[in-house]
Order: structure tokens, then sequence, then C-alpha cells
């Protein structure tokens, strides 16, 4: 029977999207198929959906997600009675519910609506539906006694109707309340509750959405400036310097067009970081000089100016008004509530109280989930050394904001500072170091110099070396300041790797012990319904079979640390006994030095590709192996064949390559294509972060 969990409410403004998004997440990280039905909708497409589509990438046809239009169901409901409206939105749910494993039910939004008891059919509707409920209590501008009158009444609200409510959600409480809520209801609810502070950056609307609503017309800026939450309104109408005090950060500056000395001074206070600004609204259609513009331009790249034809009162009224939502145009407000959900709601106490069945198949979805929750489960720090970079800047927010790790972002402050500000970033928590003026450069000199002294390095020329980022991430790294180092997004693999070998180095004690001779990599490959892991396809050019076998043997423990049962397949163009030469031999002879140093460990070579992942034709050309047909680790004679093979795969079958993961070091390094995207660096610094976390990476060698 397909499991449904229904997330519901009593009444509007809850911030309900929150919690739906938290549960979908949850869900798509232990179920392959999961389903969404909205009972009852406005208009479609319907926002929410539309965004939970494009994050979860959902193959389900729009069409099936809503039971009926509101008007419809009034009008249903008037004249032939709430049965009839019942039965008819159970027959469409199961029409969902026959092709999913689970399914997340949507309620009612309680907001301009025509039934008498809203709470009352949609707690028959879940029980109809035979789902666990979550009740979402909004607690915004509410005082703490009543949010824990509210959040009990609704409980006991559901529960009295039959439903099976699995944990209460109160949301949107004030920050100072939020133990005291947390703590009240923990003693008088039978079932889990979750309190979710007020997240002033998920209530605040885009400039985009206040240039929509307005019908504003964008004078500048660029798609990232838009995208920035106006956290707050500032009006001008003072002198310049009384007006400059009155900025705060992320507030939308509204002022008159002719005021050309406030907007150029805004974007000027934006430019210096003093504050940073979210852009600047221009009221009664006025517009400044195209000389005012371009020096508008130049001080603050990318900042929003718009203007609209309304005055400054009307358009405060609408400005008031107005409050964010997640949608599929805003991602990030999405990373901020995933953030919220996770840092608040106890997600494996949720997940099984809400008992979804385990999917036995591995999604790049549900992979990539598990690499964040194993990350957050035990935070260490990582260092980027390319803080001035977009794409690592992104990434940084996503990691802050869902609690992954700690952060240090390598470059000059002021640089760092002025580049998340102008897209509109938030890099609260992160630490900012610039290597040409921190304090432990000398320091540092005088570790390089010392580590590389049979090399003839003085001390004078490792304060030079040491200023380069990657050189002094490492050394973070090394003497202990950062648990590991994610570099590469606009530096070679030379330069992010060299210094690992030069600084960290290999495990000791060779493979038998669990050390390594040599540094390898791997990637995962995501596939459709299980995740491979191939190696190696960025170091090593052409590794003799003491390395190959090393290389395997790394690979099958990086393997089993990040939950793949290591079966390993040593690739060759022949299989068994059937060929002969040198290729062929080396990997015969790196599987038997791999099978005696690790007899614990499943190996199988030499294999061809086709028989180590395909059981019809394993049967055939190796029968009885315990790797044939369902080999996880798959072991390249060479770069050339390594490299070129993961990018087929990746391109053709459209696998997700989470990698290079580099294996051997005495701590984590890992280097990102320079083609990297937002999500690739993610996923690597989350990985680089549980490399940390074995112990084996933990201890210093010197």
């Amino acid at each position: 029977m397909t499991r449904s969990v229904y997330v519901t409410g009593i009444d509007r403004g809850d911030g309900r999207q929150v919690v739906e998004l938290g549960v979908m997440e949850l869900l798509t990280s232990q179920v392959d198929r999961v389903g969404v039905f909205r009972p009852l909708v406005h208009h479609t497409p319907d926002r929410l959906f539309e965004l939970l589509r494009a994050r979860y990438r959902l193959s389900q046809d729009p069409a099936t997600v809503y039971g009926m239009a509101y008007h419809e169901a009034s009008v249903l409901q008037a004249e032939q009675g709430t049965d009839e409206l019942v039965s008819t939105l159970v027959d469409r749910f199961h029409r969902v519910a026959r092709d999913y494993d689970v399914v997340l039910v949507l309620g009612t939004d309680f907001a301009d609506t025509q039934f008498p008891d809203e709470l009352a059919l949609n707690a028959r509707l879940a029980n109809e539906f035979g789902a666990s409920v979550i009740p979402v209590v909004g607690g915004r501008r509410q005082t703490a006694d009543s949010v824990l009158a509210e959040t009990r009444n609704a409980h006991r609200a559901y529960e009295a109707l039959g439903c099976d409510v699995v944990a209460v959600v109160t949301n949107r409480v004030d920050q100072a309340d939020r133990s005291r809520i947390a703590e009240g209801l923990a003693s008088r609810l039978p079932v889990p509750a979750y309190v979710l502070p007020d997240e002033p950056a998920l209530s605040a609307p885009t400039v985009a959405q206040i240039t929509h609503a307005l019908g504003g017309k964008v004078l500048l800026g660029d798609d990232s400036g838009l995208a920035r939450d106006a956290l707050d309104f500032v009006f001008g109408g003072a002198t310049l310097s009384t007006f400059l005090n009155a900025l705060t950060p992320g507030c939308l500056v509204v002022t008159p067009g002719d005021r050309a000395d406030l907007v150029v001074g805004a974007l000027a206070a934006h430019s210096a970081g003093t504050p940073p600004i979210a852009g600047v609204l221009l009221t009664l259609d006025e517009r400044p000089s195209d000389e005012v513009l371009t020096l508008a331009a130049r001080l603050a790249p990318g900042t929003p100016v718009v203007a609209v034809s309304s005055g400054s009162f009307d358009t405060a009224f609408e400005l008031f008004a107005m409050e964010g939502k997640l949608s599929a145009v805003t991602p990030r407000k999405a990373e901020v509530a995933l953030g919220l959900f996770e840092r608040h709601v106890d997600s494996a106490e949720l997940l099984k109280r809400v008992s979804a069945p385990s999917s036995d198949r591995v999604t790049p979805m549900m992979f990539e989930h598990k690499l964040l929750e194993r990350a957050r489960a035990d935070r260490r720090r990582v260092v980027l050394p390319e803080g001035t970079e977009e794409r690592v800047l992104h990434a940084a927010e996503v990691l802050l904001r869902r609690g992954v790790c700690d952060l240090t972002l390598l470059g000059p402050g002021d640089q760092i500072r002025k580049k998340a500000a102008d897209l509109g970033i938030d890099l609260g928590g992160a630490e900012l170091v610039d290597p040409q003026t921190s304090e432990l450069r000398d320091a540092f000199a005088e570790r390089y110099a010392a580590l590389r002294a049979h090399k003839g390095v003085t001390v004078e020329l490792a304060y030079d070396v040491v200023s380069d980022v990657n050189y002094f991430g490492t050394l973070m790294v090394q003497e202990g300041l950062a648990d590991g180092m994610v570099s590469g997004s606009v530096h070679s693999t030379a330069a992010t790797i060299r210094p690992a070998f030069e600084i960290i180095k290999t495990k000791p004690g060779g493979a038998p012990s669990g050390g390594a001779s040599i540094v390898s990599s791997v990637f995962f490959m995501c596939l459709a319904d299980k995740v491979l892991v191939y190696g190696d396809c960025a170091v090593n050019p052409d590794p003799d079979a003491e390395q190959l076998a090393d290389i395997a043997i790394q690979s099958a423990t990086t393997a089993a640390q990040f939950g793949v049962e290591p079966r390993i397949a040593m690739l060759s163009y022949s299989t068994g006994t059937s060929g002969s030469g040198a290729d062929v031999d080396k990997v015969r002879r790196a599987t038997e030095i791999a099978r005696t140093r690790r007899p614990d460990l499943k190996i199988e070579g030499p294999i061809q590709y086709d028989a180590a992942v395909e059981p019809t034709v394993a049967a055939t050309k190796l029968p009885g192996s315990e790797v044939a047909g369902q080999a996880t680790v798959l072991i390249f004679p060479d770069l050339n064949t390594g490299n070129n093979t993961y990018k087929a795969v990746q391109r053709s079958a459209g696998a997700i390559a989470v990698g290079p993961v580099l294996q051997g070091l005495r701590k984590p390094v890992n280097d990102l294509s320079r083609g990297a995207l937002v999500q690739d660096i993610v996923n690597t610094v989350a990985i680089t972060a549980i490399q940390a976390q074995n112990p084996n990476e933990k201890a210093s060698e010197q």
C-alpha cells in the first residue's frame, strides 16, 4: 500500500511551504518514486509544485497533481454535498498513489476559500487517503503562551477527528521565544513538536518579485542583483548624511527618481560594503540622467535600479503588504528554507514516524542527500582557497545555510565581502582570511621552509610561496586549522594538489596497513538506480601493477566509507584467462597483489566492463564470480581509459559524476573541475568533510 504524508494547517500565514519542502527532502532521500497531490488549488501551475518539480526532478504529469480548483469544489459541495466532494478527491488521489511509493499531500491553504470548516475537510481527506498528518501552526506576531495554546489545540483537533498525527510543527515564532515554546510543547504533547523561528530572508520579497508586482522597469542590474532579498525598506527624503546613517544591510532604497544624490550615495555605500543594499527603487516615474546612471553602473555593477510610476506613499503601501514566496524562480530561498527545517527538525525521528518505505535503488538525489546528512552529523571545517569566485560563493551560501560544515574562505576580505554583496549572498558564519596579510603567514613560511629544506627552500622564499591561496589553505589543513580543502574551480589540478603532495603527503605504512604508496582518485558515478565508483580517472597516467593494486584497495576503502559495498572489478580488454599481453598481464598481476594485501575484499580481474556490470554477460564469461555482473568499484588500467570512460558514461548515460575525490593523502584535499557547477562544489565539500570525519584521516604525522 502506498504511504502518504499530509501536511496541513489551521489558518493562513503559517509559512507551511517550508515544512512541505522539508518533508519532500526527507522522502526523496529515502524513496525513489515520490508523488505529489494537492486536493484543492487556486490556479495552475501551482507555485510550490513547480518548485518541487524543478528541485527534485519530478517526472509526474502536472495534470495528475491537482484534485480540483477551489471554485469547482465549492460548487460541487454546495450542489451535491461534502461526501461527493470527498469521494471525487479520493478517486483522484488514488490515481496518483497507484504509481508512487509515497505521496506528499499538500493540504488546503485556508486563504480565500468558502468552506465552512476547512480543518475538518483536511482531516477527513487525510483519513480517507490513509495519510499520516503533520499539522503546521503559524506563530508570527503571537506571544509564547498564545502559540503554545494554539499548537496544542491544533493537535487535539486533528487527533479528535481520527487523524494519525505523527508530529506537529510550529513555524515563524519569535526567535526569543523558540526555546520556551519547544520545552512547553515537549512536556505537553504525545508526539514530537518541532519549533521553527521566523526567518526574515524567507518572508522578504526579492527585487525581481517587487519589480514584477509594481510593474517596474529595470534601468540597471543583472539576474543576480534582481534575486537579492529586500530585507528592509529605507525611504529617502532626508539629506544625504542623514540618509546614509539610515541604511541597513539588505535594504531596498525607495526614493524619488530625481534625488540623484541619494541614488549615487546608496550605491557608493553598497560598493564600500557599508552596508550592502538590495537595490534602489525610483518612484514618480522620474529617472536620473544618463550620466548619473552611467556612474551608478560603475559604482555597483549588477545592483538593480528600478523605476516605478507610483508615488512614495502608494509604493510603500504595496511594499509593506508584499511577502516573499518559495518558487522555482527563487532557488536560494529554498536553500534557506531547508536549512531552517534541518536545523530545527529531527529528520531521523520524523522519517521513522512517517514510516516511508526504504528503496533498494540509490538515485543521484538520494546519494547527494546522504552526503549532506553525513557531513552535517559531525561538522568539520573546510577551507576554500578561491574565496572570490562566484560559484564558490554561491556554494558557500548553500553549505552554510544547510549547516553542512564550517567554512574558511581565502582572499582579500574586502573583495570577498563586496563580491558577496553584489551577488546578494549571505556569508554569515564564514571565516575570511587573506593569506597576504594574515598573521599566520610568518609561521607558515617557517613551517614550509622546514618541510622543503631538502629542496633548498629558505624562509624568505617560503614567505612568498605561502601567500599563494592553495599553499596557504594546504598549510591550514596540515596545521589543524581546517579539516580539509577544496579548490580547482579556477586553478589547475596541478596547482591544487601539488601543495598537498609537498606538505600533507601520502598516508604512511603502505596499502597492507591502510597506508598508500601513491595518491589516486575516484569518481562517484550516480546512475539512475545505483552508484558506481570509478578509479583512477584523474591523477595517475599509467600506474604499474603495484600502484594499480594500491588504487584498487584505496578505492574500496573510499567506496565503503560512502556506503557503497566494494565489489572490485580490475578492468581490461579481456576477461579471465582469455587474453594475454603486457596490458592484460599488468591487470592480472595487480589483481593478485590486491588479493594478497586484502584477502577480505571481493576482487575480480582481469575483466571486461560488460562482464563486470551486466549479469547476463557475466553468466557467460565468468560464471560463479562474486563480482562479475555486480561490480561496484571499477578500476581502469590507465588514465586514458578511465578519464574517457567516465566522461562517456556521464554524457551518454546522463550520469552525475561526483569528483574527482582524492585518496591516499593523510588529510583530505580535493580538486574541482574548472567547469564545476555550484552543486558539484557543494557535493565535493561535503565529501571532503566526511573524509575528515574518518579517524584515520585525523592523525598528524610529522
